[in-house]
């Protein structure tokens, strides 16, 4: 049993970030531990956290979603979670995964005002309306996570419905993510060198890149690190990125950052650090067609450039366009600039793209991230 629960809070780490370009939606951990209607289990449980991603996984029909976690200081020694969840939750706060403070609800609704996320709460927050007045003005914005027949699900608290809707980055936001910063506090995980300041330090396996910074926390106008309170220093211009996206079978699989500093393979499984590997999702043909490092991709001077480091070559679909007659074939060791629209097909049904222009197009199926959880943990109310 406590095997099988250590594996899924593992694969609940693998969805929890402060990457501007990856999250999807931003949430309060102390809050959402303790929907207990939503699984009639204990007081408090880390797994709710995998049935809230789960469900937001379903709403958005995207596999692997990301949310942003503000949590609690209390939390890293509540006594309501398992001796195991507090150190889960420690070691996601030195890994900077997941951002530490001691009033996680304005915080988490201005990291929502800058990045333009959906909030994932049961709070109203009337008393913020008029300093977040997106709240009640674009619907879908702010959602409750309830009971639901197969899990949680979401209510919208204005206008109804059940989608999350995201806004666009505040202006003050955009100026923000323009810039690196930098913690004068030592081994500061969320603006320091890379993750790891606290007590499992010696084991953070996060090495952040300035491209992957969240958004500073404002203090009377000034960009300030949300976990010390201290004023952040100005490290230069952030490297551009480019968020792309993995499609296989028509589904939406998976994102990733490409920034200026680093390029980035995509492959059946690549050997490079960083690689974005597609075994998992590939039948026994395009296993044997993809390569283990397929396709390389750099970002040059705001460009994306795609080339084929494969044995058996590559098509693009210019204008995301399927018809044969115009895709355009890559061979072995060629490069392309990936035009608006443009997609890499490394195999029929296996594409990468800019990640606003790949939209999912077949029914979808989850991969949840509670797949390894034992049932007894799971005690779902009855539709």
């Amino acid at each position: 049993m406590r095997f099988e629960i250590s594996k899924v809070l593992d694969a609940i780490e693998g969805r929890v970030c402060t990457d501007p370009s990856l999250v999807r939606a931003v949430l309060d951990l102390a809050e959402v531990i303790r929907y207990q209607d939503i699984d009639g289990g204990r007081p408090a449980s880390l797994l709710r956290l995998g049935m809230v991603i789960d469900a937001l996984s379903r709403e958005l029909e995207e596999d692997s979603v990301q949310v942003y976690a503000v949590v609690h200081r209390a939390l890293l020694s509540d006594a309501d979670l398992t001796s195991n969840e507090r150190m889960v939750v420690r070691r996601w706060a030195d890994d900077g995964l997941v951002e530490v403070l001691d009033n996680p609800g304005d915080r988490m609704l201005e990291v929502a005002d800058l990045l333009g996320l959906p909030v994932l709460s049961r709070v109203r927050f009337d008393g913020l309306r008029g300093r977040f007045p997106w709240l009640v003005e674009q619907p879908g914005r702010l959602l409750a996570p309830v009971p639901g027949a197969g899990g949680p699900a979401f209510i919208a608290h204005v206008g109804g419905g059940h989608s999350p809707v995201a806004g666009t980055r505040s202006p003050t936001g955009a100026k923000l993510l323009a810039r690196q910063w930098r913690c004068p506090e030592p081994g500061c995980a969320l603006f320091g060198g890379g993750g790891g300041g606290g007590a499992f330090a010696d084991l953070a396996r996060v090495e952040r890149s300035p491209a992957g910074q969240p958004p500073p926390a404002l203090r009377g106008g000034v960009p300030t690190c949300p976990r010390h309170g201290v004023r952040l220093g100005d490290g230069g211009p952030r490297p551009r990125t480019e968020v792309l996206a993995v499609r296989v079978g028509g589904l939406v699989r998976r994102r990733f950052v490409l920034s200026e500093e680093q390029p980035v393979v995509a492959g059946r499984a690549p050997d490079q650090e960083g690689g974005i590997m597609l075994g998992q999702w590939l039948n026994d043909e395009a296993r044997r067609w993809i390569s283990r490092g397929h396709v390389r991709f750099e970002l040059r001077v705001g460009e994306v450039i795609v080339t084929d480091v494969s044995t058996n070559g590559s098509g693009i679909r210019p204008a995301g366009s399927m018809a044969e007659a115009d895709r355009i074939a890559l061979a072995p060791q060629q490069s392309r600039v990936l035009g608006e629209g443009d997609m890499v097909e490394l195999y029929p049904g296996v594409q990468i793209g800019r990640a606003e222009e790949l939209p999912a197009g077949a029914p979808f199926t989850p991969t949840s991230v509670m797949a390894e959880a034992p049932t007894m943990a799971m005690r779902l109310p009855r539709a």
